[in-house]
């Protein structure tokens, strides 16, 4: 016989599931209007807050199946992780809708040097989609790619600010141009907040299987 706790289970992680498919949207969509200039903001506004009302939806469900059946066990670890999950989901959307406003207030970009961006841009790519299949695949070991891949987002965001600080050694011609170094530092730092947010999925996931953290480095 089915659990209402297995119906409310399912349900969670049929949210947690159109969550995923609107984040990536969300991001990679972002990143295009970047590199190709189209103006994507309404929508990506409209996904942001549909993934706004999903996380509470994944909130509001998770308290509820918490009060009303005392889950043990990995049915907590998984009703407990899905909260923090669907959070960072939103965030993947956030800071996406930030990213298309920043181009929308700094004008076009298209005579700015995008190689910074578009660098940092390919490895949060690889991020999203890695701690993605971690969820479904369950793969505990998939976080520690995921901090690894996360070094090289915080080195290329600090190497870019150093050449802001000592424009003498840049490899970015638009160090030298506000708009455009402006712009690409804003950007560099959602994606580096994507980032981060991939990470704790993984984290999530390590605690969903094993019921404990994973070791910090």
């Amino acid at each position: 016989m089915t659990r209402l706790l297995d119906l409310g289970i399912e349900h969670i992680s049929k949210i947690i599931m159109e969550m995923v498919e609107l984040s990536e949207k969300s991001v990679f969509t972002a990143i295009d209007s970047f590199e190709k200039g189209v103006d994507v903001k309404k929508q990506i506004f409209e996904w942001s807050e549909r993934l706004r009302q999903l996380q509470e939806e994944v909130a509001d469900l998770a308290i509820e199946l918490i009060a009303r059946y005392q889950p043990v066990a990995t049915d907590l670890r998984f009703i407990r992780s899905c909260m923090e999950i669907a959070y960072g989901f939103f965030r993947f959307g956030r800071y996406s809708y930030d990213i298309v406003d920043v181009l929308e207030s700094m004008g076009s970009v298209a005579d700015c040097d995008k190689s910074a961006v578009l660098q940092m841009a390919t490895i949060t790519r690889e991020m999203i989609l890695l701690s993605v299949k971690s969820l479904q695949a369950r793969d505990r070991d998939a976080v520690g790619r995921l901090y690894e891949m996360d070094d090289k987002v915080d080195e290329l965001y600090r190497k870019y600010l150093q050449e802001a600080i000592s424009p003498q050694t840049n490899e970015h011609k638009q160090i030298s141009e506000p708009r455009c170094y402006i712009s690409a530092l804003l950007i560099l730092r959602y994606l580096e907040r994507i980032s981060d947010h991939a990470c704790y999925v993984g984290d999530s996931v390590y605690y969903i299987i094993t019921g404990t953290s994973r070791p910090r480095r």
